[in-house]
């Protein structure tokens, strides 16, 4: 039996130091068949990002000029800084049967969702607000004026968790990536992109 499979489009999501990098890290070390797709932004690197591979970093003419060319599946201001998911990368990722994992906010996600119903979404929650504030002081990445600005961003962004089709809370990393798995494992057998044939013999 050689069974087809049509690519997943997986759209993870939570607030910022909720852990949905690592996850999904973890899922690209862990599972070949899923590939990252690499957002276009207008904010600069942080010290540990490489061009390409974290992200494609655009001026902001850059990313008007895309826009003007419907480039992107989707795009969203967050932070202050503008981000995009590019159509295209997606789109030919899909086609070789590839899984496309997309780790973007909340506002971007629902536009994919709009677009794309059949991608799987999934929102990573914190145990509590006193951990997520913790972690993000951890991180050593933002000014604390930035962390208030996360973490007042954080609870907008969990009240709209009730739009994604499956919740995962963060509260202690292997038990969350189990998680996490199972619903991929599942929706890998799901109709929609699982289609196996019965030979005769």
């Amino acid at each position: 039996m050689e069974p087809q499979r049509k690519g997943m489009l997986l759209v993870v999501s939570g607030p910022s130091g909720a852990g949905k990098g690592t996850l999904v890290d973890r899922l690209l070390k862990d599972d070949p068949t899923f590939v990252f797709s690499v957002s276009a932004t207008t904010r600069g690197p942080r010290d540990y990002e490489i061009p390409d591979v974290h992200y494609h970093f655009k001026s902001e003419e850059e990313f008007d000029r895309l826009l003007a060319e419907d480039a992107f599946l989707e795009y969203a201001t967050v932070h202050g800084h503008r981000y995009g998911t590019l159509r295209q990368e997606v789109n030919q990722r899909m086609e070789e049967g590839k899984n496309v994992v997309l780790d973007i906010d909340t506002q971007g996600a629902l536009n994919v969702m709009a677009r794309q119903p059949d991608c799987v979404s999934i929102f990573i929650l914190p145990p509590s607000f006193k951990v997520l504030r913790e972690r993000l002081h951890t991180r050593n990445t933002e000014d604390p004026a930035e962390i208030e600005k996360r973490l007042n961003n954080a609870r907008k962004e969990i009240l709209q968790q009730h739009r994604y089709r499956y919740v995962v809370v963060n509260d202690g990393f292997e038990l969350a990536y189990s998680q996490f798995r199972a619903v991929i494992r599942a929706e890998k057998h799901n109709t929609q992109r699982f289609k196996p044939t019965v030979p005769e013999e």
